[in-house]
């Protein structure tokens, strides 16, 4: 499948300047990320300037960034799928095994330099104060992100919380969205192009006027700006395979400052765990 933003950055970098070209390549390799930033936030995250930023676009043939983005959306939605995006990966490491797991690490790299980021930090705190007084969390993911789910709504329940876990498709999940209710609030794991499940739970969140945190990796799809909190956790570099390491250090911050927000809670909950521990011990 053809990659037409990819082929115009590898066309262009070698004749712009050393500046335009490392502006361009990021833009190329962080594509959710520049959807999601404006050239302010992209030029911090680089070290250079927004008028830099600026400049690279219309270099590589955009009236500017807006129109930048309309490209991007626009191939992240043809192009996404495991497939395609395993051949990507695979074209860009070769045979090279050690090349392959340097770029799974620069790319765990940059996504947690992204969550380390003012911008970053600012939105696990927000996520955190609206997640903290509600009874329960319920926790939206399917395909390789249910595991994710699982994991947060096991963690939230050893921490105190209560944990409604909405992890089926289909009509399944239609039964699991009737748990819902007032006083409730939803961590929304959803990536890529909004699905019927996705659309679904944030309807019925909604409806219920519940909050609801999307962890994702673009600000500007349909789903997140229904959202009361937008959480950024790449999962990877664009059109490459998916990788998770960064949405679990997102979930896990989450949770460690929800336990922190109600500490005695939490370690009555985990004394109540050793004494039951103690009563299954052989």
């Amino acid at each position: 499948m053809a990659d037409a933003f990819g082929d115009t950055v590898r066309r262009l970098a070698p004749s712009l300047s050393p500046a335009l070209a490392r502006v361009a390549i990021y833009l190329d390799q962080n594509r959710a990320m520049a959807l999601a930033n404006s050239a302010l936030q992209i030029a911090a995250h680089l070290g250079t300037s927004d008028a830099t930023v600026i400049r690279t676009v219309q270099a590589l043939g955009f009236d500017g960034l807006p129109d930048l983005k309309q490209a991007l959306a626009a191939g992240l939605d043809e192009q996404r799928s495991p497939a395609t995006n395993m051949r990507r990966t695979l074209a860009e490491a070769g045979t090279d095994t050690s090349k392959a797991i340097a770029a799974v690490l620069n790319a765990h790299r940059e996504g947690m330099e992204a969550l380390q980021t003012e911008g970053g930090q600012a939105a696990i705190l927000a996520a955190v104060t609206a997640l903290h007084p509600v009874a329960r969390i319920a926790v939206f993911g399917i395909g390789p992100s249910a595991h994710l789910a699982q994991y947060m709504a096991f963690q939230l329940t050893r921490s105190g919380r209560q944990a409604l876990l909405l992890d089926a498709t289909g009509w399944a999940l239609a039964d699991k969205l009737l748990g819902l209710r007032q006083g409730d609030a939803v961590v929304m794991l959803a990536y890529g192009k909004p699905y019927r499940e996705a659309q679904a739970a944030m309807g019925e969140a909604r409806r219920l006027g519940l909050p609801v945190v999307l962890v994702t990796d673009t600000e500007s799809s349909a789903i997140a700006r229904q959202a009361t909190v937008v959480l950024l956790a790449r999962r990877g570099r664009a059109n490459q395979v998916a990788l998770h390491a960064t949405t679990l250090a997102a979930l896990e911050a989450v949770i460690l400052g929800l336990t922190a927000a109600d500490s005695d809670n939490a370690l009555q909950q985990l004394a109540d765990l050793d004494r039951l521990r103690k009563l299954v011990s052989p």
